[in-house]
């Protein structure tokens, strides 16, 4: 029997799937090296013989650095709380700030101390100190009524914890949505939400509640994660718990300044004494502080203040004498100068008398008047035109120093015209009736006759060419074209405007025509140097109190008693750095509230709230060059409007700010506790020789057109105007540049030459540009509006 043979299945050999090695390099660049690392950083350990006591000692080594990071993080924390701790420690400041008007602000802070044993009553308003020892610290209540925005806006500038207070039963108004934003762009400290409603929540409800306040609160505060209701005792006391355990966040804009909440302050005969604890940085006798609302003063003198000593048996002990800690020294305290006094006749021009001008020639060797020129030594101006060029052309040929070789492009016209088809021919013909010819021996030339037009006429075709114009325009897209009076000259009506040929490179002397303000301010020569060399200085005064440790009594001088009759609940003193008193030009980067859909021009009365400080200013805006930088010539346009989604530079005249501050702009309105948040933002710089231009566009109508040359009208109204503004370039919608040729007629008609081919339908425009100026800040007050509102109020009833 024959063996049965069985077909095996076909495969492809192995090798049709060889993989080659890489290939391995040993002389490596040090460019492949760091593309093969991608960043990477190799990790170095101790050599050692064995790899498993390598991978053992790199283990140990990774255990103990993160150990030595644990202890310095604990030790960190524990510094910074414990100058809240002891019988002398510096109190916690708690601020509570309700945000709807059924929550009472006396019944938070009593429900945050009822687990600490007091028996005092809790007061409406105002401050309210206890001691809490079963966490060995203080905490100092500030509690403040609804809807006092500027008493909020001050309790939160010094506290360390802020208790927002919300409702379960109401919402939040549009009120406390404008002020959640207001604290959110002034710098908010460690926040703690709670529930503070008249009558418990309901328990089935409870849970989507307190879901739907956290999630309202994270969208100004992100870091809350959770909202205690003060209804619940376990909460309570994890609320009271996180504001005395807790270390407070620090605000960045009050690091490097001393401030002081007041316990108590008294006025006597021109000096006010201010009682309370030194935060912030250390606090010197020669610099100067400032009362929010009311100005800077100088420092007379600053006193302890202790607090009585008792006995262990409860019984009072004796009381510690206050002693003097420092005074300010006469050679290095500041002056409350804050502004130069112009001399108006420091600059004043005079005529040179003769025996000035008798001296001047002696001095040049003359004998008596100065003679004319010697013929032939002063020089003629030369014009090159083509050859064969008749006079009348090269009266409104453009030289080639402006930039434009017009002599080729009138040549290609001419020879294109030479070449045309007959129908062009024609064209010429027709023209001829009405024309004057100018022959030479290459070509033949046409020149139109011009006509003005009867004013009746002339009016009649304006009011159509401007309404139909108007039309079509886009106000956003072209936001400074304006129309020219007709009956004033253009020279007359601008004549602070001038031409530029480039706007981001053209020279521009900033000290030239500066306005009065501009003699009353301080300039830095580097302000960047002056800054450093300032914080150098109070961080190596060794006179200063260092803060937190200190409970002082400061003397102001000079301070009238308005400022006690007028102070409202908290009473703050902001300590200054050495020049911030005095007055500059201060520039601010803004971005307007999206919520705000009022009109906010350049100039508008608004409140600057930068710091400690609240001015009443009329600022500028203008375009912020991308990157921060000033550009060739550090000119900057002019916007008329502060508009949405885009970051402007509002400047203004000031007191100096070190440091990066935010700032926030705000609008008045009936009632002075809702004003309306316009911008927010921070200080960028003070820089005087910042040159903000003001832009507008004169526009013209094409009436007639031959390629690249057009008769323009519209845009001036008499010949000599024309013959003012010759030298200035000119642009089209459609991107074209040129120049003014000639004036035609007696009604402001001119022939311009173009780069290119112009249409009947583009635009003609003429950029002017000058240089403006922000209005004098002034101190802003509350009393400043009280007294506006009566005054308002009077003349109603008049």
């Amino acid at each position: 029997m024959a063996p049965i043979m069985v077909q095996s299945a076909h495969h492809h050999r192995p090798t049709l799937k060889q993989q080659n090695k890489p290939f391995k390099s040993k002389h490596a660049t040090k460019s492949s090296i760091k593309e093969a690392a991608k960043g990477k950083l190799s990790r170095q350990s101790p050599k050692t013989t064995h790899s498993a006591a390598n991978a053992v000692q790199t283990r140990l080594n990774r255990k103990n650095h993160a150990k030595q990071v644990q202890t310095l993080k604990r030790q960190a924390t524990i510094s910074a709380s414990r100058i809240f701790n002891g019988a002398d420690g510096a109190p916690r400041i708690v601020a509570v700030i309700p945000l709807t008007p059924d929550v009472d602000p006396a019944f938070v802070a009593a429900a945050l101390a009822e687990h600490l044993d007091i028996s005092e009553v809790v007061p409406q308003h105002g401050l309210w100190k206890l001691r809490a020892d079963r966490f060995k610290t203080s905490l100092q209540f500030i509690n403040v009524p609804y809807k006092e925005l500027y008493s909020i806006l001050d309790a939160c500038r010094v506290a360390d914890y802020v208790v927002f207070a919300l409702s379960s039963e109401l919402e939040v108004d549009p009120w406390g949505d404008t002020l959640l934003r207001i604290l959110q762009a002034q710098g908010l400290p460690e926040v703690v939400t709670v529930v503070a409603s008249p009558s418990p929540m309901d328990p089935k409800e409870k849970t989507g509640v307190l879901r739907s306040l956290l999630s309202f609160i994270q969208y100004f505060v992100p870091s809350q994660n959770r909202v205690f209701d003060l209804h619940a005792s376990a909460d309570k006391l994890n609320a009271l718990r996180t504001v005395c355990e807790g270390k407070p966040e620090d605000v960045k804009w009050r690091e490097g300044r001393p401030y002081l909440l007041a316990e108590t302050f008294a006025w006597a005969e021109g000096s006010l004494a201010v009682t309370g604890v030194i935060r912030g940085s250390p606090l010197s006798a020669n610099r100067l502080i400032h009362i929010p609302n009311h100005g800077d003063y100088q420092i007379s003198k600053i006193m302890s203040a202790p607090l009585p000593r008792h006995s262990k048996a409860g019984q009072p002990g004796m009381d510690v004498e206050p002693s003097l800690l420092a005074e300010p020294d006469a050679e290095d305290a500041d002056s409350l100068v804050s502004s130069n006094e112009p001399d108006d006749l420091a600059n004043e021009q005079t005529w040179p008398t003769e025996e000035e001008m008798a001296d001047s020639s002696r001095a040049m060797g003359i004998g008596g008047a100065i003679p004319d020129a010697r013929e032939g030594t002063t020089p003629k101006a030369v014009r090159r035109v083509p050859k064969g060029t008749s006079e009348y052309q090269a009266a409104w040929i453009v030289d080639q120093s402006d930039g434009e070789d017009v002599e080729e492009d009138d040549r290609s016209v001419d020879e294109a015209a030479m070449h045309d088809a007959p129908e062009d021919d024609e064209e010429m013909v027709e023209l001829a009736d009405d024309a004057e010819m100018v022959t030479d021996g290459r070509k033949s030339v046409a020149f139109e006759e011009f006509k003005d037009l009867d004013m009746d006429e002339e009016d009649r075709q304006l009011r159509k060419w401007r309404d139909h114009k108007r039309a079509e325009e886009d106000d956003l897209q072209f936001p400074d074209e304006i129309d020219t009076p007709m009956g004033v000259l253009a020279r007359t009506r601008f004549q602070r405007y001038r031409g530029l040929r480039s706007f981001r490179t053209s020279p521009w002397d900033p000290y030239e025509n500066l306005p009065r303000e501009y003699a009353r301010i301080f300039q830095f020569e580097d302000f960047k140097r002056t800054e450093r060399a300032v914080k150098r200085r109070t961080e190596e005064d060794s006179n200063a109190l260092q803060a937190r440790s200190y409970r002082v009594t400061v003397y102001l001088r000079d301070v009238p008693h308005e400022v006690v009759q007028s102070t409202h609940v908290p009473f703050t003193i902001f300590g200054l750095l050495q020049h911030e008193h005095k007055k500059s030009v201060l520039n601010f980067t803004v971005q307007r509230n999206t919520e705000y859909d009022g009109s906010v021009r350049s100039k508008d009365s608004l409140i600057l709230c930068i710091g400690p400080r609240r001015l009443r200013v009329n600022p500028i805006y203008s375009q912020h060059t991308r990157g921060g930088g000033k550009g060739a010539n550090n000119v900057h346009k002019f916007e008329r409007y502060l508009r949405h989604g885009a970051t402007y530079v509002a400047t203004t005249y000031g007191p100096v700010a070190f440091g990066a501050q935010p700032c926030i702009l705000l609008r008045e309105t009936e009632d002075r506790q809702t004003p309306d948040l316009v911008a927010m933002g921070s200080f960028l710089n003070t820089d005087t020789t910042r040159i903000i231009a003001k832009r507008i566009v004169l526009s013209g109508h094409p009436f007639k057109v031959h390629r690249k040359t057009a008769t323009v009208r519209y845009m001036f109204f008499n010949a000599d105007d024309v013959n003012y503004y010759k030298p200035i370039q000119l642009h089209t919608k459609h991107g074209r540049t040129g120049h003014i040729k000639e004036s035609l007629g007696t009604h402001g008609y001119y022939k311009a030459h173009f780069d290119g081919q112009v249409s009947q339908m583009d635009t003609v425009c003429m950029a002017l540009y000058k240089r403006v100026y922000p209005k004098w800040s002034e101190l802003w007050t509350e009393r400043e509006i009280v007294d506006k509102n009566v005054k308002a109020d009077d003349t109603m009833e008049e």
